[in-house]
This record gives structure tokens, sequence and C-alpha cells, in this order.
């Protein structure tokens, strides 16, 4: 089951690791020492109960019709081959992660200030609940939960290690060219679950 949590690994990290309000955030705390562990937690568990809830209601909807495998199949090939484009699209831009203006008060604040960035977010319903349940879900139980696992342990790793690691991350994360670098990546990850999609909606159609 390696390659099953391999891909679940990948195919998160694929979608967490992006410039976003969230990451800026999580950044911009971990600089100032805020409560790194407390939002790097918040973050990950958030995902965490997304991406479950997500793999767990789509399995069951999706085994059910197989006309719902296909079209929540195609709607992943669809997605990701757009993410694949977006993240092409930012690689010719100047975009960096700045250290911003955010400012935590106590502990509370910092989770209200998570809670608001995730789930105040659409995408992070796309890419958890319909992106990765969608794969998770279609894939035999034993199979979901180590994807289910792969795309967990992905979302811990990233936030704790951008959380505690931003004081070295930084200067990196400050020059475009690293984005770009990173971005590159996510591309090549994007396209490449695509791919496999768009065969998989070739022979379910």
């Amino acid at each position: 089951m390696e390659w099953v949590f391999a891909k679940g690994f990948f195919t998160g990290a694929g979608l967490i690791i992006a410039i976003g309000a969230q990451n800026a955030y999580v950044l911009s705390q971990g600089l100032r020492r805020a409560y790194p562990g407390l939002i790097a937690s918040t973050c990950s568990v958030i995902d965490a109960v997304l991406i479950v809830a997500g793999i767990m209601g789509m399995g069951a909807l999706i085994q059910s019709s197989e006309q719902l495998l296909l079209w929540v199949t195609l709607g992943g090939a669809l997605f990701l081959s757009a993410y694949g484009v977006s993240a092409l699209q930012r690689m010719s831009t100047n975009t960096a992660i700045r250290r911003n203006d955010h400012s935590v008060q106590s502990a509370r604040s910092a989770v209200m200030t998570c809670l608001a960035l995730s789930l105040l977010n659409p995408h992070v319903y796309l890419e958890t609940v319909v992106l990765l349940g969608s794969i998770g879900g279609a894939l035999p139980a034993i199979q979901a939960f180590w994807f289910g696992l792969g795309a967990v342990v992905a979302s811990f790793c990233w936030f704790f290690a951008l959380a505690f690691g931003a004081g070295m991350l930084a200067p990196i994360l400050r020059k475009p060219k690293a984005w770009r670098i990173l971005d590159g990546i996510i591309a090549v990850i994007m396209f490449g679950i695509a791919a496999e999609l768009w065969r998989r909606v070739y022979l379910l159609w």
C-alpha cells in the first residue's frame, strides 16, 4: 500500500503547497514565533477532518453509481488540469510571500483566524472534500484509508514545517524564483494525476 500512501501524500501536498492567505498567515506568524504549534495544528486538523469526510461521503455515493463515478472522475480531471494550468501561469508572475501585518493577540484569536482563513475559503472544500474525497472515495476501502492517511500526513508535514521553519524559509520564499520552481513542481504533479483521471474517464465512458 506504499504507492497508495505516496499518491495521497503527493496529491495532498500538491494541493496544499500553493500561495494563499492561509499559508501566508502561517508563515508570518511563524516568523513572529506567535503560537506556531497551535496554528499548524489547527490548519492540519481542519484539513484532516475535511479529507476524511470527503473520502467517507464520496466513497459511499461513488460505489452506488457508475455514472456518478464517471462524472466525479471527469470533474476531478478537469479541476486538476485547470489547477496545473494555474500553477504554470503563476510561474510567469512575480508573486512572493512577504512578511505581512497579521498580528495575534491571544491563542484564541490565533485559532479563530485559522478557522476563518480555512473554512471561509471555497477552495479548501474543492481541494479536500471534493477533489481528494472523489479520488480517495473511488478506491477500495483499504486503499482509500492509505490514500487519505497520505494526504493528511502531507498536510501536517507542510503546516508544521512552514510554521517552525519560517525563520529559515522566509528569505527563500520571498524570492519569486523560488515560488516559480515550486509552482512548476506542483504543475507536474497535477498534470500527472489529471492524466491518470483522464484515462479512467476514457475507460468509463
